[in-house]
C-alpha cells in the first residue's frame, strides 16, 4: 500500500477544547484561515474579510439543502429508551434510519412509539442502518417529524442545537440529515458585500446522507466504499457555470457538499445538468475538473472531508496547515472556523 493510500496518514491529535459546542455569534464572526496553494502561505484572518481575498467575478457556489430535524427520541415496546436518525425516505411512510440503543440482532419487527401520533416498526435491517415503517406518510408524517424531531448534530456536540444554529440561512430545500456546515458562516451582510464586490451567488443541492456520519474503517482508503448522497443541477446554474469558466473566472465551491455536486457533473470541462444520486469519492490523486477554490471548515481525522481537502490542496500543505489551526486554537468541526483554499 503506497503511504498517501494509508488511512493512519490522515490522523491527528486534537484538544478536546478545540472542538466547537456552538457556533459563534454573529455566525460571520468566526476566524478565516487562507490557504494559497501557489505560494503556499497561510494566513490568519477574520471571516469578515472573506472579500479581501476574492474578486469581481468570482462564483461562489452554494449548497441550498434544508436540515430536516431528522433525530427522533421514542421508546421500545418494553418502555426502553430509543433514538433514530432519519437518513433517507424510501416511500411515503418508510425511512432508512440509523438506530441508536438497540441490538442488532434484535432489531428487526420491533416497534417503536415517538409520539401520541406517531410510531414505527423496523422492517428491514441493512449494514449499518435499519428501514423503519410509520403508521404516517407523506404530509402528515413530515408535519410529526418537523413537530418532534431535533437537529441531527453530530455525536462530538454535546448539547441540543437550536434550529437556526444548524441551518444556513438560505436553505431551500428540505432533505440533509446533517447540515452543509461551511454555509453556517455566511449571512446577509456577507451576502451584500459579496454583491458589493460583483461576486456571482449560484446554487446547488445535495442531500447530506449517511456518508457525513461514517468514519473510514478500511486501512487503505481506496478500499473505502462511500455512501451515495441525492443532489440536482439545474440547467441555469450549469448554463451560469459553464460561462464563468469560460470567461476564465474562479468557480469557489462552498463546502466538500458543493463540490461533490461539481465534480460529480462535469464531463470535458464542462458541466451537465443533473440529478440523481452520487457515489463519488474524492481523495489524493484526484484531478479536480470544474472547481478553483473551495471554503469548508476543519474536518475529523480520517473522514472522507478531510481526503477531500488533502487531494484539493495537497496533504503536505494541509498536513501545516492543521498543525498551524491546532497551535493557533482554531475552533474544529461543524460550529468551528473556517479556511479558504485558493
Amino acid at each position: 500500500m503506497k503511504k498517501e493510500f494509508n488511512l493512519e496518514n490522515y490522523n491527528f491529535d486534537l484538544p478536546k477544547e478545540l472542538i466547537a459546542q456552538k457556533p459563534v455569534s454573529p455566525a460571520d464572526t468566526c476566524r478565516l484561515m487562507v490557504l494559497d496553494r501557489k505560494s503556499q502561505k497561510i494566513i490568519d484572518d477574520k471571516f469578515l474579510n472573506l472579500t479581501k481575498y476574492l474578486k469581481a467575478g468570482d462564483v461562489l457556489v452554494f449548497n441550498d439543502s434544508k436540515v430536516l430535524p431528522a433525530r427522533l427520541k421514542g421508546k421500545k415496546e418494553t418502555g426502553g429508551k430509543v433514538e433514530i436518525l432519519l437518513l433517507k425516505q424510501i416511500k411515503q411512510n418508510t425511512w432508512q434510519c440509523l438506530v441508536g440503543n438497540l441490538s442488532i440482532k434484535k432489531q428487526l419487527g420491533i416497534k417503536l412509539s415517538f409520539s401520541k401520533k406517531l410510531n414505527g416498526q423496523i422492517i428491514k435491517r441493512e449494514k449499518d442502518t435499519a428501514q423503519i415503517k410509520f403508521n404516517l406518510s407523506g404530509q402528515k408524517l413530515m408535519e410529526q417529524i418537523l413537530k418532534i424531531g431535533q437537529m441531527p448534530t453530530p455525536p462530538y456536540i454535546k448539547r441540543i442545537a437550536k434550529a437556526n444554529e444548524y441551518q444556513t440561512f438560505f436553505a431551500k430545500k428540505l432533505g440533509s440529515a446533517a447540515a452543509p456546515t461551511a454555509g453556517l458562516h455566511f449571512t446577509p451582510r456577507i451576502f451584500k458585500k459579496l454583491k458589493q464586490m460583483n461576486a456571482q451567488i449560484e446554487f446547488v443541492t445535495l442531500h447530506v446522507g449517511l456518508g457525513t456520519f461514517q468514519p473510514i474503517k478500511t486501512p487503505d482508503i481506496t478500499k473505502f466504499k462511500i455512501h451515495d448522497e441525492y443532489f440536482e443541477l439545474n440547467t441555469k446554474t450549469a448554463h451560469n457555470l459553464n460561462l464563468a469558466k469560460k470567461e476564465k473566472r474562479r468557480i469557489i465551491a462552498v463546502g466538500t457538499t458543493s463540490t461533490r455536486v461539481l465534480e460529480s457533473c462535469t464531463s470535458n470541462k464542462k458541466l451537465k445538468a443533473k440529478k440523481g444520486f452520487t457515489k463519488i469519492y474524492i481523495y489524493p490523486g484526484y484531478k479536480f475538473k470544474f472547481i478553483d477554490g473551495l471554503i469548508t471548515n476543519f474536518h475529523i481525522p480520517k473522514s472522507s472531508l478531510i481526503l477531500l481537502v488533502s487531494a484539493f490542496a495537497r496533504k503536505k500543505f494541509i498536513d501545516k496547515a492543521y498543525k498551524h489551526a491546532i497551535q493557533k486554537k482554531y475552533r474544529f468541526f461543524s460550529f468551528g472556523d473556517v479556511m479558504l483554499i485558493k
